[in-house]
Formats: structure tokens, sequence, C-alpha cells
């Protein structure tokens, strides 16, 4: 549940929130009206700062009256990027104390206040909210109040409200330990949304996909018991819509590296490799309370990776729905196979557009860190409007090669393709030249490596380690469709 938004255009005397955030544009002077400015110019004295610093470091202090004050000061010459990471880190010098309510007071002109209000609403509600916590006593208490001060236009809230509750329905699930998300349990938590939403569904299960011929979703899910894996298929319809895009999401809720077993320090937060499935689910839950014209079809491809006598080994061969045949390299490349027979699936519907998101390759995170995540696709055009609404909505996405040449790595002897390479060069470019051969027709395609899916202390506005990355960017990309 998200904070309740109240909206005023000025400040009241009797403020009822002890939590205050102050938002003004770069500037070299303390405004006159800036509230509590003199508490602001003795605190800066004291530090011997000057007011531009704020950009960089915001600051608080506690009014006479006992109000927690923050001041932020916004760069709108910076990247979107750096203006979430500056209004992070002033809402943090709150929100570290768990208020049930806090104030936003925006100061500058028209479209400064609007611009700083969307990014402080938008950030106390992803911050504000609680993440599943297993302790006796959990001190992080919801934020359940914002006033807002000095933007009072309502319309520009409604769609960051969505877009909030999509980027929190990724992180929960994405956090939730592998004991209480199962593929069964994942797909009991879909069939709760499907009810509370009207999508419609459909589930793939293995004894379903056996008889298919989807052999590599099943070469990976077979090693887990009970074999409750499964490719979930839901469905958003809007009556006038006029193109139809497939989100397709790597689930697998625990991954053990399976016979090329991970050593503790990979397998440690494996329970996040479902991450995928969670910003394709955070996009459509966005995209249906926002109503956007367009259809959605969205694919889970929901598993585990497990070890024991049924899993699937190094040199197995086996066939994939397409009628690929694979030869498996390293059983630690599951993603890619969950997805090819889950990509067939979904290409075959013969959407406008198709996107999958995955935590699939080390590789990209060694490329990249933390902080951006990797595009790679079949149009070159789409790859430079990804990275393009990436910079417009603060999730970065850095563009790959995916060139012919490349194959040569998946050059097999004994089949059609190698699922992967033994020395892991490459392997994010390799990974996407191997998902290409299962994208059936002429579908234009996209490839999210989520290597920012976890970014220590926060990344942009998100203040968690668990970012929700891709929901925000998702969400541009369909609204441009």
């Amino acid at each position: 549940m998200l904070a309740q938004l109240t909206l005023s255009q000025t400040l009241p005397k009797d403020m009822a929130a002890q939590h205050l955030l102050v938002l003004l544009p770069k500037a070299k002077a303390i405004p006159k009206d800036l509230p509590h400015g003199n508490l602001l110019k003795a605190l800066l004295a004291r530090r011997d700062m000057k007011v531009g610093e704020l950009a960089k470091s915001p600051v608080a202090a506690n009014a006479e009256n006992g109000v927690l004050v923050a001041w932020g000061m916004l760069d709108f010459e910076k990247d979107i990027f750096a203006q979430q990471a500056q209004v992070r880190k002033a809402l943090q010098l709150l929100l570290g104390e768990n208020p049930s309510s806090i104030g936003i007071v925006v100061l500058g002109d028209e479209a400064q206040r609007k611009r700083a209000a969307e990014l402080a609403v938008y950030g106390a509600w992803v911050n504000g909210a609680p993440l599943p916590v297993h302790k006796k006593k959990n001190e992080h208490k919801p934020l359940q109040k914002i006033e807002l001060f000095g933007c009072a236009d309502k319309k520009i809230f409604a769609s960051l409200k969505a877009q909030a509750e999509g980027n929190l329905l990724c992180r929960e699930l994405t956090i939730l330990p592998p004991n209480e998300l199962t593929p069964m349990l994942y797909r009991g938590r879909i069939k709760k949304l499907v009810q509370q939403y009207g999508w419609q569904h459909e589930e793939f299960d293995m004894k379903k996909l056996r008889k298919m011929g989807a052999g590599a979703f099943v070469a990976v899910a077979q090693g887990s018991d009970p074999e409750d894996a499964a490719i979930v298929h839901l469905s958003y319809k809007h009556p006038k819509a006029k193109q139809t895009v497939a989100l397709v999401g790597k689930g697998i809720c625990f991954d053990t590296g399976g016979h090329n077993l991970k050593p503790s320090r990979y397998m440690h937060n494996m329970h996040e490799d479902m991450n995928g499935s969670a910003v394709a689910l955070g996009i459509l839950l966005a995209a249906t309370q926002n109503k956007l014209g367009v259809n959605i079809d969205c694919w889970l491809a929901l598993a585990q990776n497990h070890i024991s006598p049924k899993a699937y080994k190094q040199n197995d061969i086996v066939k994939a729905l397409n009628g690929t045949t694979i030869e498996i390299i390293h059983t630690d490349a599951e993603g890619r196979m969950v997805l090819a027979d889950t990509l067939t699936l979904a290409s075959r519907a013969k959407p406008d557009l198709m996107i999958d998101f995955a935590t699939l390759t080390g590789s990209m995170a060694t490329a990249l860190g933390a902080r951006y995540s990797g595009v790679l696709g079949n149009r070159d055009k789409l790859v430079q409007r990804a990275v393009s609404v990436s910079k417009q909505c603060g999730e970065r996405l850095c563009a790959f090669p995916m060139d012919e040449d490349y194959e040569a790595g998946l050059e097999s002897k004994v089949a059609d393709i190698k699922q992967c390479s033994l020395t892991g060069d490459a392997d994010h470019i390799l990974a996407a030249r191997f998902l290409k051969r299962f994208v059936e027709g002429d579908v234009p395609w996209l490839h999210i490596d989520l290597s920012s899916s976890r970014c220590e202390e926060g990344l942009g506005i998100v203040a968690s380690d668990v970012t929700g990355f891709g929901v925000a960017w998702g969400l541009g990309m369909l609204s441009g469709s």
C-alpha cells in the first residue's frame, strides 16, 4: 500500500509532518522564501559549505519545533539519473527514521517544481514502502502520508503511482527467499494477480511442455523435485490497441548451477535469478493500472536449476521446441535454455515487438558492473531507441554488438548449436546470439541482460540493494509503442 498523497500550492504554518524535505534548483545563494532558511544558513556556516554544494551533498538539521528538515538541490542541467540520485540521498536523511508521514516542498519555476515533485514523490513511494524482512522486530514501518507543497497538478502522479506499484512488486518478488518462492508458490501468487486484474492466464506445465517438445526448458527443469516448473502466459488487452508487445522473463527461482555447481560465493543471492520475470510482471501490472493502449503478452519461464540424478549434464544433446538440437556445455548456462523455448512460444504469436528480461550472464556484470544493464537486439534502430529511453527514465542501458561472426563461438560438431563456450569470452554476446536462434519469423526483438538488478546501497532513485531496474524503462518503451 503506497503512502497517501495530498497536494497544496502553499506551505501552511501548522504542517503536521515531523519530517520535511525541501528541494530547490541549483543556486549560489539561499532564497529568501526558503523554509527554515536561517537554520540552513547556520548549518552551512558551521560545516564551511557553500550553498551550491547541496547539489552533491544534501544536509539535514532539527528545527526548534523538533521537525527534521532536509535540504537538497537539483541541478537541472544534469541527466535524469543524476537528479534521481540527488533526491534519493536527500530523502534517505528523513526515511532513515521511518516516519509515518513526510512533507515535501519544491521551489523554482513551474517546470522545475513539477520535475522536483515527480522525483520526490516517486522516490518517497518506492523507498517508503516496506519490503519483505524476516526479523522478530521489523523496524521499517511503512510511510503512510506524503504532503506535497508547491505543485498541485494531480494528473502527473497517476502514472507515477502505477510505476511505483510495478517497481515494488518486482522488488518484493525478487527479495523473497527461495523457500517462499518456488515455481509452484510463484504460480500461486500470479493467480492471485490474475484474479485481481483480470488478465488472461495460461500455464504450460512439465507434462504439456514434454508433449510439445520443449526440450530446452525441460532439460533444466527436470532436475527438480517436485516438477513444478512451468511457462506462464498472461495477457492484457486494450480495446483501442494497435500493437502487441511480448514481454518474456527468466524466472529461475533458485540457481545452484546444476552439476557444474556454483561455489558458495556465487550461489549466494541466486534466489534473485528470477528477477527478469519479476520485471516483466511489474511492467504488466503498471501498464494495466495505467490502462496503456497496447496489448501485452507476458511469458514467464519459471523453474529451478537443481542438482539431482535427473538433472541435465554436460555433453547432453537436447532438442528445443523449434527443432534445434543443443549441445550442453555448462549446466550453469540454464537461463538461455529456459528462455529459448519461451521465446519460440512468444514469437509464434507474431507480436509487433518482443523484449526479454534476464539476469543472464556474469560477463555482462563484469563488463558493466551493477550501474548499467546491457541491451542487444536484431534491429539497430530498436537498440538505439532502447538506449534513448533509458537515458530519459534513469535506468541506463549500454548497447553491445551482436555481429554474425560471433556465431563461431557456438559452432558444435555434434548438434546444431552449442549452448555456450567453455572459455566464457564475450558470453553476454554469445548468449544473445544463442537466443536469437529461437526467435521465429521476423519479430523485432530486444534482449535485456540485467546486470543492475542488484546494486549495493541503491541505484538512481531506488535506495535498496534490489533495484527493480527495468520496470520504468519498460513502461517508457511501451508508452512509445
